[in-house]
């Protein structure tokens, strides 16, 4: 059950799953920019990038240097800024960097692990395990991250019980929070809520975290339907940046301004200025060349340029 005053702590994926699937090269200076500009907006944990091979994902070239200006930049200001490592050789370059939160990241489906990750969920689960028992070593928090708990572009339907067994497996492991993906935006809030009560019931509701694509438009309601489970962390992305790489036609993360805008309309504390979001949202969009994915955003813009 939602009650006023809650807070709901957003955590802002805009610069790494947002900016990936982005076309062209975002120079790096824009992109320390956008993470600046979103910690002044009030959000508290900001994934600041990805350690993965540009070969594979050439927008996340320079995150060394990315990571490195934004962390001396917002130091002292208790801003988290995990980052998404693929294997002990990206953990290393994320501690090289000074990192001191990673993520990881698995699937639900086989079909989609192949041709993420060119391994199955198996060994996939293994290298993860490798990097996080290494990081947690290394006084590293980590964040489990399973996509396509909803849907597979491969397979379609998931098992709920693979969904499960995975969220415990990475608990075990050490992760202090996993996130669970609808990757391809399939889910609808029936189907939505039914996995997060059945993941909740091995692995804490507190413990969760949503993150849901918006390919449906289903999203905000697959949002509120969970939060009656009691989860109080969701993944979004400024302006509704990005898709999937590897999920044809699937459209970015829930817009953060969207998320914010209904989480306030319900009494929910986020601490983050939606109005200094809504300018950051138009503001990437410009650099970015694309349209606002915020609906949200671009009506909050619209209203305050009309009103100046």
């Amino acid at each position: 059950m939602t009650r006023t005053g809650d807070k709901v702590t957003v955590v802002e994926v805009g610069p790494r799953d947002g900016l990936q699937n982005e076309p062209g090269n975002l120079p790096a200076a824009t992109k320390i920019e956008l993470v600046t500009r979103l910690a002044e907006c009030g959000l508290g944990v900001i994934e600041a990038g990805s350690f993965v091979s540009p070969k594979w994902v050439p927008q996340m070239a320079g995150s060394e240097a990315v990571y490195t200006a934004v962390a001396a930049g917002l130091s002292g200001r208790g801003v988290r800024l995990p980052v998404l490592v693929p294997n002990l050789r990206g953990l290393e370059r994320a501690r090289e960097a000074g990192a001191t939160e990673i993520a990881v990241f698995t699937a639900a489906s086989e079909s989609f692990s192949r041709r993420n990750t060119n391994c199955g969920i198996d060994e996939s689960m293994a290298r993860i395990e490798a990097v996080i028992a290494s990081a947690l070593e290394a006084g590293m928090k980590v964040r489990g991250y399973i996509s396509c708990v909803l849907g597979c572009p491969y397979e379609g339907g998931v098992d709920g019980a693979v969904v499960v067994g995975l969220a415990e497996r990475l608990a075990a492991a050490g992760c202090f929070e996993i996130s669970l993906g609808d990757t391809i935006g399939t889910g609808t809030p029936k189907a939505a809520r039914t996995l997060v009560e059945t993941v909740a019931a091995s692995v804490p509701a507190g413990q969760l975290a949503l993150h849901f694509h918006d390919t449906y438009g289903q999203a905000l309601a697959n949002l509120l339907a969970c939060l009656e489970t009691g989860v109080r962390t969701v993944d979004a992305s400024v302006a509704g940046l990005g898709g999937c790489p590897y999920a044809r036609g699937a459209s970015g993360n829930v817009a953060s301004e969207d998320v914010v805008y209904m989480l306030e309309g319900l009494g929910l504390e986020t601490g983050v200025d939606l109005a200094a979001l809504a300018r950051t949202g138009d503001w990437i969009s410009e650099r970015l060349g694309r349209r606002n994915n915020s609906r949200a955003g671009a009506a909050l813009c619209a209203r305050m340029e009309k009103a100046e």
